[in-house]
């Protein structure tokens, strides 16, 4: 009930404000009343509200002082003014102050109703946009995509060479690469980067509300549909719909979907008038598409509507330069978030980082740092901050040499010297994966003779 909108309803005839009330709060909205301007502006300081609708003749504060308060103090709410005389002076004068429409009583019920319905609509979709916008200008304000991978600073050059052609884009890789911020990315060096930039995941809704998502729906078009409701492609226009995990989409809803990109107009669901569609489209997803469309779960059609340009986002293990740069950038972001004096990861902790082969990518090395940092009490974040799958991960696969049953000994030996052969000699990282320190290691390297010579920085 609540999320249909508040609105406040002004009048000095007590039977008008009741009838309108009983009518509003029957569509679902929040009703608030006064008997008077002066009352309606308290009101107002106190709790805005999206519509407001005043008679116009009052005593005291009219309401064309009504209109022109709000406008100056709370220029989100519309205002409907509402007469019994009516002139085309006045008519002329709200609408240069601002006022959404014009009333002339006697009106119809339904008249009231579905002007309410559309200036609660105007509130609503110009909130929608400013988030959106908002949303925009904080992930500029992050700055670009951070790499020095060659192989992603060829793909970005590629993106931002397309990005200003408006054409269909499929992005794929595994979960958690960052699909979607190249999608921004794409977005925000397009044609229109001021527009919305509007996400949906396939994968999480079922066919019925993914309709409803994508497409909106007309009031009365179910059960609950109390308001017409906007669908994501309206939401989008002028801008970018990103469809996440596009694959997961039913073969039924690829068909609407392929309709929608082929003729740029969709139908709510419950409606029968075409809707225009401007905005770009952009997918992503972590399967392997071709194999879909081969395997007759991906409709061939709607593949080529949206693989125009691909877009293969390489996984975190095979960008392993890029490892210690996003490192340090998710610790200072966090650190700040957190308001913690983490400055640093040491170096057998970084190196850890760079031997990890991060099966959940960009999402699961930020994960990782930034829980780091939320469980470091000093400067720096060493290998007891990671969780044990980090630091156990060094060890992927140990075989002993054939040629019999080693001894315990030799076994040890053999997988010291396995255990250095994976860091790279690196003595401190060794004496953290075998759970000792690096003196220790060093006292077992020289037992098992598989070092000589007196101790080096112990």
């Amino acid at each position: 009930m609540g999320d249909a909108g508040a609105v406040l309803i002004v009048d000095d005839e007590s039977i008008a404000v009741r009838n309108l009330a009983h009518v509003m709060r029957k569509e679902g909205y929040r009703v608030t009343t006064a008997d008077s301007g002066a009352r309606a502006l308290e009101l107002l300081a106190r709790q805005p509200c999206e519509v407001v609708l005043t008679d116009l003749r009052m005593e005291g504060v009219d309401g064309m002082g009504v209109l022109r308060s709000c406008k100056s103090r709370f220029p989100d709410t519309e205002v409907i003014l509402i007469t019994g005389f009516a002139t085309l002076e006045s008519a002329v004068e709200s609408m240069r102050e601002g006022a959404f429409f014009y009333l002339a009583k006697p009106y119809r019920l339904e008249e009231a109703r579905k002007v309410v319905s559309e200036a609660m609509h105007k509130v609503h979709l110009r909130r929608e946009n400013r988030q959106l916008k908002e949303q925009l200008r904080g992930l500029r304000s992050k700055g670009p995509i951070i790499t020095r991978d060659p192989g992603m600073l060829k793909l970005l050059e590629t993106a931002r060479q397309v990005a200003p052609t408006g054409c269909n884009i499929l992005i794929t890789g595994e979960s958690g690469v960052g699909k979607e911020l190249i999608a921004r990315d794409l977005h925000a060096h397009g044609g229109r980067p001021e527009g919305p930039f509007v996400a949906v995941n396939c994968g999480v809704f079922t066919e019925e509300l993914l309709a409803g998502e994508l497409f909106g729906h007309e009031k009365g078009a179910f059960t609950g549909a109390v308001n017409t409701r906007q669908g994501l492609m309206e939401t989008a226009a002028g801008g970018t719909l990103f469809l996440d995990e596009v694959t997961e989409m039913s073969l039924s809803m690829q068909v609407k979907l392929l309709r929608a990109i082929q003729e740029r107009e969709i139908v709510r669901v419950g409606g029968t008038r075409p809707i225009p569609v401007d905005a770009r489209f952009i997918a992503a997803t972590n399967r392997d598409l071709g194999e879909a469309v081969t395997g007759g779960r991906f409709r061939q059609d709607l593949y080529f509507r949206l693989n125009v340009i691909t877009l293969a986002v390489p996984p975190l293990k095979e960008r392993r330069g890029d490892i210690e740069l996003l490192a340090n950038h998710f610790l200072k972001r966090g650190a700040e978030r957190m308001e913690r004096s983490v400055e640093r990861i040491s170096p057998e902790a970084m190196a850890l980082l760079r031997e990890y082969d991060f099966p959940g990518n960009i999402r699961e090395l930020e994960n990782i740092v930034e829980r780091a940092v939320a469980l470091s009490d000093g400067v720096e974040i060493v290998p007891a901050h990671w969780p044990d799958i980090l630091r156990l991960g060094v060890i992927r696969a140990f075989h002993k040499r054939p040629g019999g049953s080693p001894t315990l000994e030799e076994l040890e030996a053999d997988y010291i010297q396995w255990v250095l052969g994976e860091t790279g000699g690196n003595q401190t990282l060794a004496a953290t994966i075998l759970g000792i320190d690096r003196v220790s290691l060093w006292r077992k390297l020289k037992r098992l003779k598989l070092v000589a010579g007196e101790e080096v920085g112990g």
